[in-house]
């Protein structure tokens, strides 16, 4: 029962895909398949308005601008914080 418990609690907080294995996705460069895959309350359908927006709008510089996203709010975002990376992009002379 205990281990039960702690299995959700573990899931719940988003730290499921760290646990199993899952490896951190840079969401300027991946595919919708390679973010549905590794971020956890994310289908396809989120993946690709990620992919969409980065497209868009250029590339994220902050974890927390994926709530610009339609259909990802804090919650997802913060549950997904850890298995987050962002690629570094520096503008040319820096």
């Amino acid at each position: 029962m205990i281990k039960h418990i702690f299995l959700a609690l573990v899931l719940i907080l988003g730290i499921g895909n760290a646990a199993f294995g899952a490896e951190p996705v840079d969401v300027n460069t991946a595919t919708a398949e390679q973010l549905a895959e590794s971020l956890n309350g994310v289908g396809e359908s989120k993946a690709e308005a990620i992919v969409a927006y980065r497209e868009t709008n250029g590339p994220f510089t902050h974890i927390d601008e994926l709530i610009n996203v339609r259909g990802i709010g804090m919650v997802t975002v913060d549950q997904n914080r850890d298995m987050i990376r962002l690629e570094e992009s520096r503008s040319p002379g820096e």
